[in-house]
């Protein structure tokens, strides 16, 4: 496990160290969402409903709709805001145990004695366990003041976020408030049955079905040959421009595969290189590749972009409406020509010349 904090467990002026890890985690299958005439992958664009455009991280604020006005809060209006970035877990006070309801758990997460705190570290645990008590404590996480529980699972120390009070709904329900009158004799046939489905709970014992179906549909279905080409259905997502924006995981994935293709072949050290840089732009700078001629990797595409950016960097008003316009007709009559170039380049083993000479144009 990796630990996603560090901090101190503070009471007093006793202070104990600790790591915090997540105690849980999810083990449904991922399943992302595809087109089912051809198995393309599905995406979701960030579009403004007013200006109608598609809109840039860095470009988005919060806001909170009252149901009539919204308020718009910026980045420096949250700057504002008091952050709490202290490292301790306080604690407030300590409770019976069984005074803590259940209902306002939320998550768990483990804590790990730093090497140099285990001695106060289990003399925390030992008192927690012989006065069956929990510790109520307030701590910061994420930029959030958290209310935590915490108790002993095992021998080790667990914290559990807790809801807070207004989080927590009333069960308001007029059908409860209706007498209903039980004998005696249902009663005891009821508390029989229970009797008989009384066991120790083993969470092992129980599996989730449907996962383990679905895993083994997968896998059925990955033994027979029921698939499509991930690389020719992953697609990229297109802008307004016409340039295309490249998802990092995916961009890294096919610079492995380029570069293990060239190696393989006998390409040089320095034609990897060249791969890579080429990959590494297109994840790092999507604004640049939404200014090319409809994300064409051809030369053509390649002077269409430079001309374009040569033009705003005059900024002329003219000049660079030219060449905007020249690049979009440039895209309309040669982006089938740049896609075809571009998926036969990413086939073919000889992937290190094509790299070459982009990189000489």
């Amino acid at each position: 496990m990796r630990a996603i904090w560090k901090g101190a467990i503070a009471f007093g002026l006793v202070n104990v160290p600790v790591k915090v890890y997540s105690a849980t985690e999810d083990h449904d299958v991922s399943l992302h969402q595809v087109h089912d005439h051809d198995g393309g992958r599905i995406r979701y664009q960030r579009r403004c409903e007013i200006c109608g455009k598609v809109v840039d991280y860095k470009d988005i604020a919060k806001a909170y709709d009252d149901g009539e006005q919204t308020v718009v809060l910026t980045d420096e209006d949250l700057a504002s805001l008091p952050v709490e970035k202290s490292r301790e877990i306080d604690v407030v006070e300590f409770v019976p145990s069984d005074q803590v309801d259940p209902i306002m758990f939320d998550r768990t997460y483990y804590l790990e004695p730093d090497s140099k705190s285990t001695k106060s570290y289990v003399l925390l645990r030992r008192t927690l366990e012989e006065t069956d008590r929990t510790a109520i404590v307030q701590f910061s996480l994420r930029q959030k003041t958290r209310l935590g529980a915490l108790r002993v699972r095992g021998d080790v120390l667990v914290l559990q976020t807790l809801l807070w009070e207004d989080e927590v709904r009333e069960a308001a329900f007029p059908s409860l408030d209706e007498k209903v009158r039980i004998s005696a004799k249902e009663l005891e046939m009821s508390s029989a049955l229970v009797d008989s489905f009384s066991s120790d709970f083993e969470p092992a014992a129980f599996t989730d079905e449907y996962q383990e179906q679905l895993k083994t549909l997968i896998e059925a279905k990955l033994e027979k040959g029921e698939t499509v080409s991930t690389e020719d259905t992953f697609g990229e997502d297109e802008e307004e421009e016409g340039g295309k924006v490249l998802d990092l995981m995916e961009a890294l994935r096919r610079s492995v595969e380029k570069g293990r293709g060239r190696r393989s072949s006998g390409g040089s050290a320095k034609d990897d290189d060249a791969g890579d840089a080429k990959e590494d732009d297109d994840a790092k700078a999507p604004a640049r590749s939404r200014s090319s001629s409809g994300g064409s990797k051809s030369s053509s595409g390649s002077s269409s972009s430079s001309s374009s950016k040569s033009a705003s960097s005059k900024g002329s008003s003219s000049r660079s409406t030219s060449a905007r316009s020249s690049s979009s007709r440039s895209s309309g009559t040669k982006s089938g020509t740049a896609k075809s170039s571009s998926k036969t380049a990413s086939t073919k083993s000889g992937t290190g010349k094509s790299t070459r000479t982009r990189k000489g144009a």
